[in-house]
């Protein structure tokens, strides 16, 4: 554990989860370092070193910048650092002024030159390695020249980048960081504290022994404040030196052009990152600035400082999820479901996205076998696709996503990781396949090779849509499906149409689309062609049409008789009869006109079958021709011209049943009719008796 500079009578917090420990530094000499309880060399032998074990970052015992021993070592010139550089020296400089002290909120800034022996600063750096063994942060402070006494080098790390007051330093927040680095008078070996901005009493630093009443405060009893400080070099949690040679210009990495970087004006310094912010709390530091004081009381008034720059420490990692749909623009919403552990509650967090929309976690704790799960979608839709090539520094294969169950399955490790994921969803489509029929009802079978049925049927209970039947098939996948009508005998299929403008055969389903197929069918037609004849002697021997004879058809469907007459030529045609095989049989009968006499058989039975409405086609069994014969009367008759003078007997075609006769009245005179008679030869006898 970290130890604190004074001890406290106070109760120790719960010991916290730390993710690894640094073995305790007790001296360096050349070619080996000492530690308290085990000896462990260099990670580069080739010159002397103080650097952290399982840091690649070389803490020379003679500090520089420059990279002395092959990789994987590192230093400041092989590095991209965070270095801010101070205002010129001289009148145009910058300082804290007024008495500012460590733990003034605000600190007063003012114009005017710091003089060299109080520390005028000339730049800083910080650097995060992130490694295998963890994180180290990694300082440096450069001054313009080596000052006369003790000498305090404070780095403070904000999380917030909002400016204070002075429009110079930052808001300190809750949990900010002061980590000192000091150096006795004539000294060459640093010592490292970390202090925690303290705001009231809710405050837990990851160090134990580090309790929060306002007996912490290192100068007043009263919150806002800079908590008691923690000794990280005797903790073995960070390490440091100064150059205790100059160090030459091309070796500066920048920080001198010319001159030699003059022995005891540059110091370095790693810290073990987690030890200072623990490993069950994320800590992101925005903002970081370098100060100096010229007395190692902690209540000594400020001097230089060098203006804060911008920094992202953290140790946590992100997690950011889309949601995109298919159709877009759906406001459906879906559930997720994680195994990670974010900073906010403590347990995995559970989230809803609507498409367009994003979840972003940039406190998420590092783990193994982290997840991200989507619930089984909403009834009408698929998980079509699970996207993470977004991700920065997460390696998310084949193997570590799964459609089936909507996980993604992850590894974070790293500050700088970035999983980021993007989950389609696609809506399922309907089709609705319909039938109707525009006159009559019944079974009409359907076949497809792509819906759920295979075969199924459609039955209508009436014409038009009060009767028809449908087929829903919703929850489909947006492709191409088919669907056909076998038409029933003596019916016809006069449409098959999709709302959508599909043909039925190949009907083009999109993401959540219904698509309406309607079949039409009606039942086949047919006429019947009546042909009417007479013989008519004044217009020559042989059959003639015969014009505006009645006619009654009855039977199959109709509910009432179709009267009609024949035309001129001696047609007469009764159009849209369903055929017989349907509804039977029809019978046509004939009016037959005054003074004629069928000679055809009336009524007749027509047999319809599917024709023109014209009757251009009727066929024989629809075509019934009726053939009339005029009748004539027949009056003979005897005048006696004499009263009484004689008596006749008449006599025609005796061989009539009844007899065709007559015989005269007492004055002579008589006659004989006959009536109806069809053409043919009659003889009468007529026999005078005087």
């Amino acid at each position: 554990m970290l130890r604190t500079e004074a001890a406290q009578n106070c109760p120790t917090p719960p010991t916290r989860r730390r993710r690894r420990r640094s073995p305790i530094i007790a001296a360096a000499a050349a070619g080996a370092l000492i530690f308290t309880g085990l000896a462990v060399a260099p990670a580069q032998a080739a010159h002397p070193e103080v650097s952290l074990p399982g840091s690649d970052f070389e803490i020379d015992t003679d500090a520089n910048l420059k990279v002395d021993d092959p990789a994987p070592s590192i230093d400041w010139a092989n590095v991209i650092e965070n270095r801010q550089a101070d205002l010129a020296t001289g009148s145009g400089d910058d300082s804290f002024g007024q008495g500012a002290k460590e733990d003034t909120a605000v600190p007063t800034v003012v114009d005017g030159s710091i003089p060299p022996n109080k520390s005028d600063l000339l730049n800083f750096g910080t650097y995060l390695e992130e490694s295998a063994a963890g994180d180290f942060l990694h300082m440096f402070w450069h001054r313009v020249q080596e000052p006369n006494g003790t000498t305090n080098m404070d780095f403070e790390f904000n999380q917030s980048e909002t400016l204070s007051g002075n429009n110079v330093t930052p808001l300190r927040t809750e949990g900010d960081i002061l980590i000192q680095y000091d150096l006795s008078q004539g000294g060459t070996n640093p010592q490292l504290f970390v202090a925690y901005w303290l705001t009231d009493g809710t405050f837990n630093p990851p160090n134990p022994d580090q309790t929060v009443t306002t007996a912490n405060c290192v100068s007043s009893n009263a919150f806002p404040c800079w908590g008691l400080r923690a000794n990280l070099t005797s903790s073995g949690d960070a390490t440091g030196s100064i150059n205790t040679t100059a160090i030459p210009a091309a070796e500066s990495d920048g920080l001198s052009s010319t001159n030699p970087v003059s022995a005891r004006t540059f110091g370095e310094a790693t810290v073990d990152f987690s030890a200072i912010v623990g490993d069950d709390e994320c800590v992101s530091f925005g903002s970081a600035y370098l100060k100096s004081r010229s007395s190692d009381s902690f209540t000594a008034a400020l001097k230089d400082f060098i203006r804060p720059a911008d920094v992202d420490l953290t140790n946590c990692a992100k997690v950011i999820i889309h949601k995109e749909t298919d159709p877009d623009g759906d406001t459906t919403s879906f559930d997720y479901t994680t195994q990670l552990v974010t900073q906010d509650d403590g347990t995995s967090p559970g989230f809803s996205l609507t498409d367009g929309g994003t979840q972003e976690y940039d406190n998420v704790f590092f783990g193994t076998d982290l997840t991200v799960t989507e619930s089984a979608p909403p009834a009408g839709w698929s998980l079509i696709d699970i996207d993470c090539s977004a991700s920065v520094g997460v390696t998310v294969g084949p193997a570590d996503i799964s459609l089936a169950t909507g996980t993604v399955t992850f590894d974070l490790d790293d500050a700088d990781d970035v999983l980021e994921c993007t989950y389609t969803n696609q809506a399922k489509g309907t089709v609705i396949v319909e039938k109707v029929t525009n006159d009559g009802f019944g079974p009409f079978d359907f076949t497809s090779g792509t819906l759920p049925d295979a075969a199924f049927t459609l039955t209508t209970t009436a014409a038009g849509s009060a009767g028809k039947d449908s087929n829903t098939y919703a929850n489909l996948t947006p492709g191409t499906y088919d669907v056909s009508e076998t038409v029933p005998a003596n019916w016809n299929l006069v449409s098959e149409t999709c709302d959508d403008a599909s043909d039925p055969q190949s009907i083009s389903l999109s993401a959540g689309e219904t698509v309406t197929c309607t079949f039409v069918n009606e039942r086949e037609k047919g006429s019947i062609k009546i042909v009417k004849t007479r013989k008519h002697a004044a217009s020559g021997p042989g059959d003639h049409p015969h014009a505006n004879v009645t006619f009654t058809v009855t039977g199959g469907n109709l509910s009432q008789g179709i009267v009609v007459q024949t035309n001129a030529s001696g047609i007469a045609c009764v159009p849209n009869l369903v055929v017989s095989a349907l509804v039977g049989n029809y019978t046509v009968t004939e009016t037959v006109p005054t003074g004629y006499v069928a000679l055809s058989t009336n009524p007749q039975t027509a047999a319809v079958s599917e024709s023109a409405a014209d009757c251009s086609n009727t066929p024989a069994g629809a075509t019934k021709t009726f053939e009339n014969m005029p009748l004539t009367n027949l009056t003979v008759s005897v005048d006696s011209q004499i009263d009484g003078g004689t008596a006749s007997t008449i006599d025609c075609d005796a061989e009539a049943d009844p007899p065709f006769e007559a015989t005269t009245n007492a004055n002579g005179d008589g006659s004989l009719t006959k009536s109806n008679l069809q053409p043919g030869t009659y003889t009468c006898v007529i026999v005078i008796d005087p």
